[in-house]
């Protein structure tokens, strides 16, 4: 049995190890075909490394573009070594332009496809992410949806077929990788910080970045307040900030570093006083931590985190951050249950590529 699994950004390659390791431990071969969306090493490699995947079988090394042009690239690139490698089956993951691409390639091929964090939405079609999502799940066989309000979700634009709630893979890697991070990382140490002394700020999404209006509020917002900032910094947001002559709004007190590998943002993001994001896996990771977060982004497809209280969502509005930094506070008591998803994932792939031979 054959499975190739797509990847080509940073919270990709955490949804993936989990599930590669169960599907490797039930003697499956695994084939990863990274698309090199993400190509910065500390955006890419390091994640490998540190989170025990094995190396990728392909990688195409796209690199960025126009999102027309980086998918078309990438759905020339996967359909050749689909082509070749004939998989019994394809799992893509997430909402980024390696989904899509790989989510078309496969069912033109007429590929099973299987969906990891199906049935997600902001309602926001402004979004490249919220297109990649419904083409994703509306091609796929298999739907892991994370949550309740995800099934839902699915079942309002009439997809009830091969949906299972599952859990949320990220979890699983969360769980894992927390005690490895305490162990082996010393980023705080190295950056002299003590553990709720400052925030945490990551800005990646492009109605943020390529924005110049809406990153010069985020930034003019962030260096009013004064507070101290640790910011690791995205290679396209570095980039847009240059572009953009804002360099001078890059205050003192927020302190720019390349970009960290997964135990040591775990570790930031355990230890922050509250965290600053727009990336929907930090606002999952700072709420299954328990560290308040302020999300800078109009709406959020994690309602959950809303819900209890530990996110708030601010947008670029300069007036809303500033208040929101002013108003930090702990969220609703939360209790997680310890389920995992991956080995329900790899025991339903089994199930159905069974009866799909029978």
């Amino acid at each position: 049995m054959k499975i190739v699994s797509i990847v080509g950004a940073r919270p990709q390659f955490i949804k993936l190890a989990p599930l590669s390791t169960e599907l490797r431990k039930k003697g499956i071969n695994e084939i990863i075909l990274h698309t090199g969306q993400h190509y910065d090493d500390n955006m890419n490699e390091i994640f490998f490394k540190e989170l025990e995947i094995s190396e990728p079988d392909y990688n195409l090394g796209i690199g960025s573009g126009f999102h027309g042009e980086q998918t078309g690239r990438m759905l020339m690139g996967i359909e050749k070594i689909l082509i070749k490698e004939k998989p019994d089956l394809v799992i893509v993951y997430g909402d980024t332009n390696s989904t899509l691409a790989g989510a078309l390639a496969t069912s033109k091929l007429h590929i099973p496809l299987a969906h990891v964090e199906a049935g997600l939405r902001s309602f926001n079609k402004k979004m490249p992410e919220e297109i990649n999502r419904i083409v994703a799940d509306h091609l796929s066989d298999i739907l892991f949806c994370p949550t309740e309000t995800a099934v839902e979700n699915l079942k309002n634009e009439g997809i009830l077929k091969g949906v299972y709630l599952v859990g949320d893979i990220m979890f699983d890697a969360l769980m894992h990788f927390l005690k490895l991070s305490q162990e082996k990382s010393r980023i705080l140490e190295e950056l002299n910080l003590t553990p709720k002394s400052y925030l945490l700020l990551t800005i990646h999404r492009a109605e943020n970045t390529d924005n110049v209006e809406r990153l010069k509020s985020i930034l003019s917002a962030l260096g009013e307040s004064g507070k101290n900032i640790i910011f690791p910094i995205h290679p396209r947001t570095k980039n847009r900030i240059r572009e953009f002559g804002l360099e001078n709004y890059l205050t003192s007190n927020i302190r720019v570093i390349a970009p960290v590998g997964y135990l040591d943002m775990l570790e930031l993001e355990k230890n922050a006083y509250a965290i600053l994001t727009d990336s929907g896996g930090v606002q999952k990771e700072a709420f299954w931590l328990k560290v308040p977060c302020i999300t800078l982004r109009e709406e959020t497809e994690w309602v959950e985190t809303v819900k209890y209280k530990w996110n708030i969502l601010v947008g670029a509005n300069k007036d809303k951050i500033l208040e929101a930094l002013d108003n930090i506070r702990e969220g609703e008591n939360v209790n997680f249950d310890s389920i995992y998803a991956a080995p329900k994932m790899c025991e339903i792939l089994l199930r159905e590529l069974k009866n799909r031979r029978e």
